[in-house]
């Protein structure tokens, strides 16, 4: 199977930050960065694999620091590692204070894309390559976020398992 850089899936969104993007605490909603972070990461999937792909995990998402409306938002995501048909994505997401032109990494996300063919089944994908110091630091790590997926999916299905599916009026 062919292999490709990371540099091949990288890809950036920036946003402003208005008064309707943000919470109670005048900063921005959880969940509306989780469906930029979702964006972007399937784009970068996408561009790796060449191929429709579908979510199969939000790993993590770990806000750091709060991002405000005088802030605008940058996101970067680029493929980390790959399986047989899957892809990890990370993604960074930086905020910048559009007045002073500080700028922090406010929030980290990895996430996992399965590969489909037009059959809608998974399909093998091609390796990754990093090059720089931050791509190799991630690719190295990634066995290990493998494991942890893997161990909590296994818990996901035996909780699930056990879940009921009635009506609560039942």
């Amino acid at each position: 199977m062919e292999q490709r850089y990371s540099r091949e899936s990288k890809c950036f969104k920036t946003a402003r930050v208005f008064p309707t993007d943000v919470n109670n605490h005048n900063t921005l909603f959880g969940g509306k960065l989780m469906a930029y972070i979702d964006d972007i990461a399937s784009i970068a999937a996408t561009k790796h694999c060449r191929r429709s792909v579908v979510t199969a995990s939000t790993d993590s998402v770990d806000f750091l620091h709060p991002i405000r409306p005088s802030d605008s938002v940058c996101l970067e995501a680029f493929v980390t590692w790959t399986g047989r048909s899957s892809v990890e994505v990370f993604v960074k997401v930086i905020k910048e204070d559009l007045l002073s032109g500080d700028r922090i990494v406010a929030a980290t996300s990895f996430l996992t894309f399965v590969a489909l063919n037009a059959d809608r089944k998974p399909v093998p994908v091609p390796g990754v390559m990093p090059e720089t110091e931050e791509e190799t630091k991630l690719y190295e790590t990634a066995p290990q976020r493998a494991d942890m997926r893997k161990m909590r999916r296994e818990e996901s299905k035996k909780l699930a398992g056990f879940l009921t599916v009635k009506h609560p009026w039942d």
